[in-house]
């Protein structure tokens, strides 16, 4: 029953947004509302159901779409992660709107769906921290609490990296979600129509700014 809800739920998701109604997903169902609170006590518990789900299916194609590159090539990698946010977001466009889409009215995610969110920047990060870099270059300089921000994810993970090259890493994954959600949501239309050569020559773009050898 609680999978039969969610497949209910996801459907309503792609027909009328994130702005779940318990009640709505009942009468589909045909139980009354009461035998479905027995599963999810509310609308929220319904979309953190959900959002955990897309982020683990997600973060499973990129995973998938990485490992099937070889070790050494590290832009390669880079490239399939991309390749493979892109391919889940085209395929699951209203999941995508749940996690990176308009925030849903009143709803604030609770604390454990921070782990699965950052799945895919970590296995960026891995990447890099595998190409054996060494320190980031200096080319904006950062203010110190965001240095300290910083540091401090670096403590986090296994590896040699520093603050500089860090800051390059995120600025390519917010520019890979930024770029995939354009497309999702239609902002490129009329503008791009090369859509695929665009995404892949920003994903290149970007593996030049960390520093992957190509």
């Amino acid at each position: 029953m609680t999978e039969e809800i969610k497949r209910v739920a996801r459907r309503h998701l792609a027909t009328q947004g994130a702005d779940l109604s318990l009640r709505a997903v009942a009468r589909e169902l045909d139980i009354v509302a009461s035998a479905l609170y027995r599963y999810f006590p509310n609308r929220d518990a319904l979309l953190t159901a959900l959002i955990l789900e897309a982020y683990e299916s997600l973060a499973e194609a990129a995973v998938a779409a990485e490992a099937a590159v070889d070790r050494a090539d590290g832009r390669g990698r880079w490239y399939a992660v991309w390749r493979g946010v892109r391919a889940w977001a085209l395929a699951h466009p209203a999941e995508y709107g749940l996690l990176y889409g308009t925030p849903v009215p009143g709803y604030s995610a609770p604390a454990d769906t921070v782990t699965p969110a950052s799945a895919v920047v970590l296995l960026l990060v891995r990447i890099v921290v595998d190409a054996d870099l060494g320190p980031g270059p200096v080319s904006t300089p950062m203010t110190e609490p965001l240095r300290a921000d910083l540091r401090r994810l670096i403590d986090e993970q296994p590896g040699d990296l520093d603050e500089n090259r860090l800051a390059l890493i995120f600025a390519g994954w917010t520019q890979l979600f930024g770029l995939v959600g354009f497309e999702v949501f239609g902002r490129l239309d009329q503008t791009v129509t090369a859509v695929s050569d665009y995404f892949d020559h920003q994903a290149a773009l970007m593996a030049d700014l960390v520093g992957l050898p190509g």
